[in-house]
């Protein structure tokens, strides 16, 4: 897909890139230029939303899978070392 750039600088992110992204109407997006050539255009999360992944985040490091196991016990094990 292609788009112009207006004179302002400006460009309209095709239908089909803003879905696929989940960028609605009004949401900031962060845009980045780089190195090799190109921009990197990226939705900003909401508040809401880091809010929730620090919440999930949160939850996985109370988990204790490998609970009564040192870590060199796990580490042996995901090694296939007996």
């Amino acid at each position: 897909m292609s788009t112009k750039v207006t004179v302002k600088g400006q460009v309209t992110l095709p239908k089909a890139v803003r879905e696929a992204a989940g960028i609605r109407p009004g949401d900031r997006v962060s845009v980045r230029a780089r190195p090799e050539g190109g921009v990197l255009v990226e939705r900003e999360a909401n508040a809401r939303e880091q809010s929730d992944f620090r919440r999930t985040l949160t939850a996985m490091a109370r988990r204790r899978p490998f609970k009564g196991f040192s870590t060199e016990e796990v580490m042996k094990l995901t090694r296939g070392e007996e």
